[in-house]
């Protein structure tokens, strides 16, 4: 009977913490059409002090969207295009030589923001990409022999272009798994592009979104969201969904046994129950259910199961793995 007390004041709770939800896709709507799915992982990440990825063809409004969604917070955002020339130093800063003083002073490069938009990500050789890994974990960044603390909060949003792979470095696994969601954009339904038709030929000032938050409401809400309420068995349900990533055969699945090269790792796990919770946060509720796992388990475990040639030989993706197990291990 206390659980259910607890559980009642906690779901107050959360109903009152998460009014700025409502505000922010109210603003994001006035700039974006449709796109619901990637605005909603956009905010798990930042919920959940996570990064994201974003694949999808041009022109589906994956800049627009980050940009808008800065907007929305009072917060400082940045572009950086990637490029094959681009170094570490344009990313993160560099030191630089005052010769009045004879003494080398920092300047701090783009990737000191709240948000920020890393273009194209793929178009960059390693040592960059490598650049952005201290960034995104530790959430700080050493110039010389000096580290300096990164704002909060801090998201990267990267983008890729899953269509022309010229002139493009794949992410190594370690940078991917960095990464707590990958979402794969699809185009627009036909009503919605009609109206991104009418927005962008009949208004004369594209609109934009106004700030309703701070970045302190953000941070209150991240400490909120780890408290939303998550059973033991919805715990055993993450587990198995993981596990089954790395030994199929255990979970009635020994059809994939050669086609994963290898498995979702306890970053693994741990997002799937973070994201899990941020998704029961943006839904108005203070407890995990089933179907928030099963809602986000796609976008945190696609870029973490390695297939192999075999699978790629049969068609058979990453995604479609991932279907079998939540088809396959039993929902509490």
């Amino acid at each position: 009977m206390e659980n259910a007390i607890d559980i009642r004041a906690l779901n107050e709770q959360i109903e009152k913490e998460s009014y700025f939800i409502e505000l922010i896709n109210r603003e994001m709507d006035r700039v974006i059409v449709g796109q619901r799915y990637m605005v909603d992982r956009m905010l798990i990440a930042l919920l959940s002090n996570g990064h994201l990825l974003l694949e999808g063809v041009p022109g589906l409004a994956k800049t627009l969207a980050i940009k808008s969604l800065s907007s929305t917070i009072d917060s400082k955002f940045s572009r950086i295009q990637f490029t094959p020339d681009l170094l570490p130093a344009d990313l993160v800063g560099t030191q630089i030589y005052q010769a009045k003083s004879e003494t080398f002073s920092v300047r701090k490069g783009p990737i000191f923001a709240n948000f920020v938009l890393a273009d194209e990500i793929n178009r960059a050789p390693a040592k960059v990409q490598s650049a952005l890994l201290e960034a995104m974990q530790e959430k700080q960044v050493t110039i010389g022999d000096e580290t300096f603390p990164l704002p909060k909060p801090f998201l990267v949003m990267a983008t890729q272009n899953p269509v022309e792979q010229e002139g493009t470095y794949p992410l190594p696994e370690a940078q991917v798994d960095r990464f707590m969601l990958k979402v794969v954009l699809d185009y627009p339904k036909m009503e919605e592009e009609k109206l991104i038709i009418r927005q962008n030929v009949t208004l004369k000032e594209f609109p934009k979104t106004n700030v309703v938050l701070k970045p302190e409401d953000i941070l209150k809400a991240r400490e909120v969201v780890r408290q939303v309420y998550m059973d033991e068995k919805i715990e055993q349900y993450i587990v198995d969904i993981v596990f089954a990533t790395r030994n199929p055969s255990d979970y009635g699945l020994a059809k994939f046994k050669d086609m994963i090269s290898f498995g979702g790792s306890p970053r693994a796990s741990i997002n799937l129950a973070l994201a899990a919770k941020a998704y029961a946060f943006i839904k108005r509720r203070g407890y995990v259910i089933p179907e928030d796992v099963r809602a986000i388990a796609k976008d945190v475990l696609r870029h973490r199961i390695g297939v192999t040639y075999e699978a790629e030989a049969e068609n058979i993706t990453s995604e479609h793995i991932i279907d079998e197990i939540l088809n396959r291990v039993e929902v509490p």
